[in-house]
């Protein structure tokens, strides 16, 4: 029987998450574990992550960083607060940054060079398959950690980015989004996706929003402290204002305009990306959609509709223009005007 385990974090916690295929014997010899519980969310059996438990299911055990580079992460985490960058942000880049040290965890800070930071990306990175998009956190982490450390043998500058991948944005047909956002008959569900969809936001940015962020009035709405830490603003359709009064009136949300089960607290990002999920199975679509899937197909379906990039760019609230134009390249349109020369044989 094939099982994998793999060390993850559920709920805060540190747990082994153990994988197979549905075997009643299996489940019996897993059931038998101190500390192991069901998550319908995993879709797997997790025990607590322990040496014991990390000999068992043959996982490497937990590399510990040392003092001294601990110390220096939290310096950095405390540099990027003064600096005012988000949380989200500090958290990548402070894993960033552990990642690395913990390649070099047998050296001081002072002897790393470039050259360590090459056989990192060549020895750890491509050696385990990781993206170039991780690669790159890795790089803009490494990159300012250093330049905020006066005695160091490193040149920032000097360190290489990994090229890009030119990968196309994923879009679904306005049939196919129609299906998602009409699946839940929950109002708040179905209220959340629309609106994903209809404005083009981020995950972050729908749960971050406020009542007083819709303005019915002037038909718009106010996206704050966004990506970039700009503010933005998008049309409000008016079938959506119809739905969200309907939900305010049932739900009548406090302090954000969707709650979770604490008043007074935004929803959650896990669960939002559940009722997703639970819309993908009423349709039976089998696309592996993810909530951004939404706001690329607002920003191709705006597109094919005639509207003008530079609009879209603002909509989206993207820095360069060269973000928004790879839009351009998911467009049908023009591409469906183009007469193969397969017709003409």
């Amino acid at each position: 029987m094939k099982w994998e385990a793999k060390a993850i974090k559920h709920n805060k916690e540190k747990r082994i998450a153990i994988y197979f295929e549905k075997d009643a014997t299996l489940i019996a010899r897993v059931k038998k574990l101190t500390g192991v519980r069901w998550s319908a969310t995993l879709k797997a059996w997790h025990v607590p992550d322990n040496p014991e438990n990390r000999e068992r299911f043959k996982i490497a055990p937990e590399l510990i960083l040392n003092d001294n580079h601990t110390a220096h992460i939290k310096k950095f985490e405390q540099w990027l607060y003064s600096k005012r960058y988000s949380a989200s942000t500090i958290k990548t880049y402070s894993e960033a940054l552990k990642s690395f040290l913990l390649f070099y965890n047998d050296i001081s800070i002072e002897a790393i060079t470039n050259e360590a930071v090459i056989k990192y990306n060549n020895e750890f990175i491509l050696k385990n398959e990781l993206s170039s998009s991780y690669q790159n956190q890795i790089v803009n982490a490494i990159k300012l950690f250093f330049s905020s450390i006066k005695a160091k043998t490193i040149n920032p500058e000097l360190i290489h980015r990994p090229k890009r991948e030119k990968l196309l944005p994923n879009v679904l047909s306005k049939e196919e989004v129609k299906q998602i956002l009409e699946a839940h008959n929950n109002i708040k569900h179905k209220a959340m996706l629309s609106l994903i969809y209809s404005c083009g936001l981020r995950c972050g940015e729908l749960l971050n929003l406020k009542p007083i962020h819709i303005d019915s009035k002037r038909g718009i709405v106010l996206i704050k402290q966004a990506k970039g830490k700009k503010d933005r603003i998008a049309p409000l359709s008016i079938k959506i204002l119809d739905l969200l009064r309907v939900y305010f009136k049932e739900y009548k949300p406090e302090k954000y305009l969707f709650e979770g089960q604490n008043v007074g607290t935004p929803y959650d990002a896990r669960s939002l990306q559940l009722v997703l999920k639970q819309a993908l199975e009423k349709t039976k679509i089998t696309k592996p959609v993810t909530l951004h899937w939404l706001r690329h197909s607002y920003a191709t379906h705006l597109l094919e509709s005639g509207t003008d990039l530079r609009y879209i760019q603002e909509l989206l609230g993207h820095k360069s223009s060269k973000t928004t134009e790879i839009y351009t390249h998911v467009s049908t349109n023009s591409i469906k005007q183009i007469k193969s020369p397969f017709d003409d044989l």
